[in-house]
């Protein structure tokens, strides 16, 4: 039939068509597309062996022509029927079957081939073309659609072998004006049906219409085309999947994540034995802060233990102790409990397959593999993730306060990171969803049955300058397996700082609070000092304008008296002092100084943190600076300084941290202020006394009768 001949009837039926020997995550999603808009699909090809090349690297794809050529000779004499054919792997559809076939009505032809601004697979062809005033120029085989019979006669036009370039086949007929005006055949060079990506990224913009639902509008040529295309490189995929997290239905603008309720799985009424069986990786492979903080919040995790098997693998010689001890205390925890150390001269690497191959020999329904800097403090973490039922899906975790995550939206063409458009807008919370992302790391969720059907490698087959993570995520996308980050929880947890982790003290972590400020403040700041911020609880006067309030917990309290006893270069209480900028000191103390064991710095951070805000709420109206040079244990001891004589500080205001026991670790002791006769004595562990240091508030040191007493002290705005 001519050309001319181009007015359809309105009884046209569409069908659509697509050519899919492996039912990939892409797949998947292109079929979920179909079905939310309503497209009829038949699947060719279904468990036949690829024989159509490297198509991602190379020219190919032939087989796809013959496989099409065998399916579409039964329709070859139906008048009323459009086959609409397209890739799936990398296609998402995103209008229903009426808007389609408009679009392709209002081309007046009888054929109609996707196009791109790339002349493939032979650029020596692109003279060849007609030329286009405005639009993409060249013929993409990505997608097309006609009548029966015109697409009859295109697959069967010749022989052509599997590995040949089916887009060359096309080509040639197009190229080819007798041949062209015969099939009625036209491109769509301004993406009304078709939008191919690459070469267009952009071109594109995603927008929502009035009822929440996404759309992509073409800017240049103002157009929404149906098909939207992942044609070319690996960059060009993952943009697809960014826009795909939108695209059908995926989310919403005003309902938020549909695809979060679709396929999951149901875990809140499930007894015990119904839950999955999970292999509980677990990788520290070097040193890192708070380590056992980090396995109790893994023992905190709420789902049955033995459903659990847990696997741990220390390559950190530093931590070794502590984790194996931890693992043996949780063999009667869990189902069974694995422990590699350093011993066993494995690499992180080789750690990391095995722990998935044994995750496959013990059968397990999934893999959850969680890094030791990963702090994991929701603890529905697990359930949740497992109820998302996704083929790899990781928590969305931050380090506090910054951008950095544990995962990348989006990679450059050198394989690094690269900023997607909605990646601030995922990191903050604006938008909650699952989300298809290039790469992950932390902490993931693997389905069983794909351990079970690919072997996952961590390694890459050539050198390479990627580390670990990053090969692994390659290797997934090069298996064409989907990788999503959750941030459908206000928070699963956070990432730790562990670059300028220093571990030459005896308690490294006392050091964290610049780089891992939650997790210091969980450990070592007293869980009630929440309470001095509260001014509807009123604060401890024990003295006038002297003041007790809940700063540090007993941990922090211990491990400073460790950490200045371990050191122990106390001065002795001389009044020579070559510490001091005179020398001198008129009211010596036995003491060592925050500065003769590195924690100077840290210890102006807390007070600027923690004291100068109670200060503000005690003494109203003075805003101090914060300054301290003065910050350090003092050591009361019978035999060595019982007490300190009567004297005003050289600081605006004073603090006076009680570090030890009264009553049970020593007896006396506290302190006196002479102007009003009040003394301070068996303050708690951990609690301030703050009182202001001139003028007002003379006071001495009282003995102490019997055993050690540790205070820190601190000269503030001096």
């Amino acid at each position: 039939e001519s050309a001319e001949n181009t007015k359809a009837s309105h009884s046209e039926r569409l069908l659509l068509l697509t050519v899919a020997t492996d039912e990939t995550d892409g797949f998947r999603r292109f079929m979920r597309s179909c079905h939310l808009n309503g497209l009829e699909v038949e699947i060719l090809g279904q468990g036949e062996e690829w024989r159509g090349g490297d198509i991602m690297r190379y020219p190919g794809g032939g087989q796809k022509i013959n496989i099409l050529a065998k399916a579409v000779e039964k329709y070859k004499n139906e008048k009323d029927l459009l086959l609409l054919f397209t890739d799936s792997y990398d296609v998402v559809m995103n209008s229903g079957p009426e808007e389609i076939i408009q679009k392709f009505k209002d081309f007046s032809a009888r054929l109609v081939f996707s196009a791109e601004g790339f002349c493939w697979p032979d650029s020596s062809l692109a003279s060849k073309y007609p030329r286009v005033v405005m639009g993409k120029r060249y013929l993409n085989s990505g997608g097309f659609m006609g009548y029966a019979a015109e697409v009859y006669s295109a697959v069967t036009y010749a022989k052509v072998q599997d590995k040949d370039d089916d887009q060359l086949y096309y080509t040639q007929q197009y190229l080819e004006a007798e041949r062209r005006k015969s099939l009625g055949m036209r491109l769509d060079h301004r993406s009304h049906i078709f939008q191919n990506l690459n070469g267009a990224t952009d071109d594109i913009e995603l927008s929502f219409d009035d009822d929440g639902k996404a759309f992509i509008m073409n800017s240049v040529y103002t157009t929404t085309p149906s098909v939207i295309h992942g044609n070319g490189p690996p960059s060009i995929k993952f943009f697809l999947n960014t826009l795909g997290n939108y695209l059908a239905g995926a989310w919403s603008s005003t309902e938020g994540c549909l695809q979060c309720k679709e396929n999951t799985l149901d875990l809140k009424q499930a007894w015990d034995n119904d839950h999955p069986m999970v292999t509980l990786a677990v990788f520290v492979e070097e040193p890192t802060p708070f380590l056992s903080r980090f396995l109790g919040r893994l023992e905190r995790i709420f789902y049955p233990k033995s459903r659990i098997n847990l696997w741990i693998h220390c390559g950190a010689a530093y931590h070794e102790k502590t984790a194996k001890e931890w693992s043996e205390k949780m063999k009667s925890e869990y189902a069974s409990v694995t422990f590699l150390g350093v011993e066993g001269y494995l690499s992180e690497s080789e750690a990391r397959e095995k722990g998935s191959r044994d995750c496959a020999e013990k059968k397990s329904d999934f893999y959850f593999s969680v890094d030791a800097d990963a702090m994991l403090t929701n603890r529905l973490v697990l359930k949740r993730l497992i109820e998302q039922n996704r083929t790899i899906v990781a928590p969305l975790l931050l380090k506090p306060e910054k951008l950095w995550s544990n995962f990348w939206g989006a990679i450059s063409s050198s394989g690094y990171y690269e900023r997607s458009e909605d990646y601030i807008a995922i990191v903050q919370g604006e938008r909650r969803g699952v989300w298809n992302v290039p790469f992950i790391s932390k902490a993931y969720l693997i389905r069983g049955d794909v351990l079970q059907q690919h072997k996952l490698s961590f390694t890459d087959h050539v050198d390479s300058p990627y580390d670990t993570d990053m090969i692994f995520c390659k290797n997934l996308r090069e298996m064409g397996l989907f990788m999503y980050v959750a941030n459908t929880a206000s928070t699963w947890g956070h990432l730790m700082e562990t670059e300028s982790f220093n571990t030459s003290h005896l308690h490294n972590n006392l050091y964290q609070l610049m780089d891992n400020r939650w997790d210091w403040e969980a450990d070592y700041l007293h869980p009630n000092y929440s309470d001095s911020l509260n001014k509807s609880i009123p604060m401890k006067e024990p003295c006038p304008d002297v003041f007790w309030f809940p700063l540090f917990s007993e941990k922090f309290a211990q491990e400073l008296i460790e950490e200045v006893e371990h050191f122990g270069e106390w001065s002795g209480s001389a009044h020579s002092d070559k510490r001091l900028a005179g020398g001198y000191e008129n009211v010596p103390t036995d003491d060592i100084h925050m500065t003769q064991i590195g924690y100077q710095e840290h210890y102006l951070k807390i007070i600027k943190n923690y004291i100068l805000p109670v200060q503000e709420r005690i003494y109203p109206g003075f805003y101090a600076d914060g300054k301290a040079l003065l910050n350090f244990v003092v050591k009361y001891h019978p035999d060595r300084q019982p007490k300190l004589r009567p004297h005003h500080d050289s600081s605006t205001f004073t603090t006076n941290i009680c570090l030890n026991r009264p009553l049970i670790d020593y007896e006396g002791g506290g302190c006196r202020f002479l102007r009003y006769n009040c003394s301070v004595v068996d303050n708690e562990i951990g609690y301030a006394t703050i009182h202001p240091g001139r003028l007002t508030h003379w006071h001495e040191g009282l003995e102490t009768t019997k055993g050690t007493r540790y205070i820190l002290v601190s000269f503030i705005d001096p």
